[in-house]
């Protein structure tokens, strides 16, 4: 965008760390910066860590270095340098390429968050720093995933934290447009490394990416998408290299082909269904249940509570907990392992009659048996076997005409 004497715009750039993988990737992204500071703009830069295990400055490379260190403050110093390393390789190649730049931690940056080690909240964002550097003309690199406590100790955000930098820095720069410049075409119908046909969709609503996030799709951290939706700020995630992408915003613009916006699939996770063996427990045997899972920290999803008993999943990794738990109790627990979790989402859903008499008529004619679902407003969650997910995800695709253009 041209200076045309009005005040600069603001454009906040976050880059992932595939694409800093590489210097051939960072001197791309590097462009990208300099391209919007010429145009104009004031931009502001937030880095993840440089690529992904075993690179030796990914955030799983450092974790391997304290495998059985547990989310604290240590744990916490050492990921954040990650990022740090990020920042500052990036901040002296838009110096060496002609553009000043500095590097910022999360701290310097103005991040506070909560002493929530390992997934802390964003408190405030004090963007003092940011402005007096754009003031300057130098182009600040803000380090992602990271911030620091009231009393100065660092935090990280969790995974995917860096997409959250983005949007509490975007959001606290008031009027700034925010990109999530990345590997992949922004946000598609369906994983294209498993179904064939997925194509980018060029506009979602911020309730869809925030539901496609929840359930599977990783183009976008879910907190970040929440985020931005909460905050009524438009972003757009967008290919590093082509530019190819998705824009996001308020309004709903689903295509007029049909209710479902995409295909979104997480694996990992068990089915539980829960039956009295006594005819009353104190309270309520249900209330005994949540509670028993709630004091153990055990989340669960897809809920159903009905005559015939309880029913949700959990991933396999809290599997082993909750049926222990589970089993103290006077329950039958019953199980199924090795499940997927498949959810159709698209905001045209919304008072559509027949979606999921839809779904339903898919995956029959797919020979894929359903084992449980969920709905809301604009998401349909089915419960399949691991190994049909494929097919399930393929039959869902094809049947909502998601490859079509």
């Amino acid at each position: 965008m041209k200076d045309t004497g009005a005040a600069a715009a603001t454009r906040v750039l976050k880059f992932g760390g595939s694409s800093l993988a590489t210097h051939a990737l960072r001197e791309i992204a590097a462009t990208r910066v300099i391209e919007a500071a010429r145009d104009g703009a004031h931009v502001v830069v937030v880095v993840s860590a440089i690529g992904r295990a075993p690179d030796p400055y990914a955030t799983d490379t450092l974790l391997a270095l304290v495998p059985h260190a547990g989310a604290g403050p240590n744990r916490d110093l050492l990921l954040a340098t990650g990022e740090i390393i990020s920042a500052a390789i990036f901040a002296e190649l838009l110096v060496s390429l002609g553009r000043p730049a500095r590097a910022l931690t999360g701290a310097q940056a103005g991040i506070t968050t909560d002493a929530t080690h390992g997934d802390a909240r964003v408190l405030t964002v004090d963007p003092s720093a940011i402005l007096a550097l754009l003031a300057s003309g130098v182009t600040p690199v803000v380090c992602g995933f990271q911030g620091a406590t009231p009393d100065g100790i660092v935090a990280t955000l969790g995974r995917g934290g860096s997409d959250l930098t983005a949007v509490a820095v975007a959001r606290a720069l008031e009027g700034a447009t925010l990109e999530i410049l990345t590997d992949v075409d922004g946000v598609m119908t369906a994983d294209p490394k498993r179904v064939d046909g997925a194509r980018t969709i060029p506009g979602l609503t911020f309730e869809e990416v925030t539901e496609l996030s929840e359930h599977g799709a990783t183009v976008m951290h879910d907190k970040a998408a929440d985020l931005a939706r909460l905050s009524a700020l438009p972003y757009a995630i967008r290919n590093l290299r082509s530019g190819a992408g998705t824009t996001v915003g308020a309004h709903e613009t689903h295509e007029p082909g049909g209710p479902v916006t995409g295909v979104a699939t997480s694996f990992g996770y068990t089915f539980m269904h829960l039956v009295p063996e006594a005819a009353v427990l104190p309270g309520g045997w249900e209330q005994e249940a949540f509670r028993t899972l709630a004091e153990a920290r055990i989340s669960i999803d897809c809920v159903n509570v009905n005559s015939a008993g309880l029913f949700f999943i959990v991933r396999d990794t809290e599997f082993a907990r909750a049926h222990e738990r589970l089993s103290q109790l006077p329950l039958a627990v019953r199980t199924r392992r090795n499940c997927a979790k498949i959810s159709v989402v698209g905001a045209g859903m919304r008072g559509t009659p027949g979606v999921m008499y839809q779904c339903v008529r898919a995956l029959s004619g797919a020979g894929v048996p359903i084992i449980h679902s969920t709905d809301s407003n604009i998401t349909i969650s089915l419960l399949v076997p691991e190994a049909q997910a494929a097919a399930a995800e393929s039959a869902l695709h094809a049947h909502f005409n998601l490859d079509k253009s």
